[in-house]
């Protein structure tokens, strides 16, 4: 019998109900140990979630044997500073040593932090920036409806965080795509840091489930039994479905309950103290403080435990000198022929998330040859972003394509996020930089590469043309981790060499981390990528009226250099970086920080952005900020004292 079926064919015997009650009051003694030695951490939320994280997890079988088993039902938990619950929850029911959590809980180097991390067993997503997990469960649904899978997805969310924008977006999605097996479930203790969640902030939480078609359901959700019972009904009825819990704040403590102070407010000893005693329980606090300071640190822990399926890689297709094309629809036909390549009949692990731009950016080929596989969220980047990684978690590769004011700059949290869970995501962007032109400075995207070089994950390629760009597009769909691939709007022409063919030719491959001298040169070299290298090659040729001979490199991946090129580059005695992003962050930055770290002292021209610029055309607005091949070719030869004559 499917996992999803399972809980129907329960009932809860009165041995179970006793049971879980009796572990639900160890879990509190568990949760005020271990954020009383730690002397931080959240009980109140931990207390008030206890039962409804022990019924997820006993109700619905998930144990440490079945966490490998694609059909095993998910929990994503999206308050993850409840993790004292959490913990305490896995750590009973034998996930791991429960003594460990408690002792070791947010110590410098202990696998259990302040926040869920998904290196722990149990924990499907890591958490801490609120509003997010309904989103990440959505990934997950996404993921059964793909494979016909028959599980269960249930995300538990405090009531304070209902006040985020993106949870609406994540109830749209699920409902336009009838995810019937996602569950919601509100920890609805009615107070959050700052007071009750109706004087920070006035909701209508069921309205506003009820309006977007979800059903609702009403429970205690410190009731074992209630719990139970409603948990039941919900799945016999089907989702979408939220069960809005009511629950109360340090449940089981006296002077704990309904007190908002203890949301994120750990006991002294002498409340400790009383709290165990009104529990029944002895205090066995001395004792864990002894394992406490005889913690070992190991990164053991801490290993990403995602799946990665890897897939087939057609041949590239190469376009002519003579062909007009953007570097976008490049990509396009890329994914379409990776799909193609790997559709095996039973279903495409491949999915594509759009934001009302499938024809901008060119996924709209896909959408027309696998419309299961494509998922238009609509205007809700956010919500796209978390589901499109959560998804990539489960071994289908997930591609979310978008412009790179809304695929890194709008949604940088949520990719942030993505990076620390170890996703397998790839981010292709286009309308970059000041090739948007017309669009004006709230589209020109010039910030992308600043923010992504903060995501310690993300691999970023930024192919020159057509040509690099399919081929880097296929290398980034095989390879593990998460992916940015960037490229402007307009047509691009094909790099060639120096004899008129192709430069990406049927013998380049693309490697990560490989730049590509274009041009040789022994009087200065020009540093440029994407949309930018082939103005460089202008800047060359007007350099050569006047006699001077310039390299021109390559620099498809700025985040990991080639070191052997820029040393080479380096031999000319002069470096000049070229490109449309924001001087203070860009690869000119980069190169910058290379120069210093390995001391190699000669002169450097950055040539970027230095503000929101001009709408215009893109050689309009080059022109007017300085970056036109002329205006640049007239900057290097001031900057450097060449002789113009």
């Amino acid at each position: 019998m499917q996992r999803g079926n399972r809980f129907l064919d329960t009932t809860l015997t009165s041995e179970t109900q006793k049971y879980l009650e009796t572990l639900a009051k160890k879990s509190r003694v568990d949760i005020l140990t271990m954020t009383t030695l730690a002397g931080s951490g959240h009980p109140g939320g931990s207390m008030s979630s206890i039962e409804i994280f022990l019924s997820l997890y006993y109700f619905l079988n998930i144990n440490p044997e079945n966490l490998k088993d694609p059909h095993r039902d998910r929990v994503v938990v999206s308050h993850g500073h409840t993790s004292p619950g959490v913990y305490s929850a896995l750590g009973n029911l034998g996930f791991f040593d429960i003594e460990d959590a408690i002792s070791y809980f947010r110590l410098a180097g202990s696998p259990f932090e302040g926040h869920i991390e998904r290196h722990i067993p149990g924990v499907e997503w890591s958490t801490g920036n609120l509003g997010q997990g309904l989103s990440a469960g959505c990934g997950f649904a996404v993921e059964s409806k793909i494979k016909k899978l028959d599980n269960l997805v249930f995300v538990v969310m405090g009531d304070g965080e209902q006040q985020k924008g993106q949870l609406s977006e994540a109830r749209r999605f699920a409902k336009k795509y009838n995810l019937n097996n996602l569950f919601a479930i509100i920890d609805y203790n009615r107070l959050q840091i700052s007071g009750s969640i109706e004087n920070v902030m006035p909701q209508n939480i069921k309205e506003n489930y009820l309006a977007d078609n979800w059903k609702v359901f009403e429970t205690d959700g410190n009731n074992i039994a209630e719990l139970y019972n409603t948990l039941y009904k919900a799945i016999k009825e089907g989702g979408p479905a939220v069960i809005i819990a009511r629950t109360v704040m340090g449940k089981g403590i006296s002077f704990m309950e309904n007190i908002k102070d203890y949301h994120g407010k750990a006991l002294t000893i002498e409340q400790y103290e009383k709290a165990i005693s009104e529990l029944g329980f002895e205090n066995k606090i001395d004792f864990y403080m002894n394992r406490r300071k005889n913690f070992i640190f190991s990164e053991d822990p801490f290993k990403a435990n995602h799946t990665f399926t890897k897939l087939k890689t057609p041949s590239a297709i190469i376009y002519p000198p003579d062909k007009k094309i953007d570097n976008r629809s490049a990509f396009g036909e890329a994914l379409l022929a990776f799909s193609k390549e790997n559709h095996n009949g039973d279903y495409l692990p491949v999915a594509v998330f759009d934001c009302d731009l499938a024809s901008s950016v060119k996924v709209d080929a896909f959408a027309k040859n696998f419309p299961d596989n494509f998922f238009q969220s609509g205007i809700q980047e956010h919500n796209t972003a978390t589901i499109s990684g959560s998804l990539s978690t489960t071994g289908i590769l997930s591609v979310f394509a978008d412009f790179g004011v809304f695929g890194i700059d709008e949604v940088y949290n949520q990719q942030r996020l993505n990076d620390i869970n170890n996703t397998n995501l790839k981010v292709v962007c286009t309308h970059l930089g000041i090739d948007v032109g017309e669009d004006g400075k709230t589209h020109q995207c010039i910030d992308y590469l600043g923010l992504l070089r903060n995501l310690f994950g993300f691999k970023v390629i930024l192919p020159a043309d057509a040509n690099q760009t399919y081929k880097a597009c296929l290398s980034a769909f095989s390879d593990k981790g998460n992916y940015f691939i960037g490229m402007g709007r307009s047509v691009t022409p094909v790099i060639t060499k120096e004899d008129g063919s192709p430069f990406f030719d049927e013998n380049y491959n693309f490697i990560y981390g490989k730049a590509d001298v274009i041009r040789d040169g022994t009087d200065l070299a020009i540093l440029s990528y994407g949309v930018m290298l082939h103005r460089a090659l202008k800047i060359r040729e007007l350099l050569q009226e006047l006699g001077i001979n310039a390299m021109i490199l390559n620099i498809p991946t700025p985040k990991e250099l080639d070191l052997i090129a820029i040393k080479r580059a380096c031999e000319t005695g002069k470096l000049v970086v070229y490109e449309d992003h924001n001087i203070n962050t860009g690869l000119g930055d980069i190169i910058s920080s290379y120069l210093y770290d390995n001391r190699i002292y000669l002169p450097l021209l950055k040539l970027g952005v230095n503000f929101y610029s001009y709408s215009g055309t893109p050689d309009e607005v080059f022109k007017l900020i300085g970056l036109s091949p002329a205006k640049a070719c007239d900057r290097i030869i001031d900057f450097f004292g060449f002789n113009k004559n």
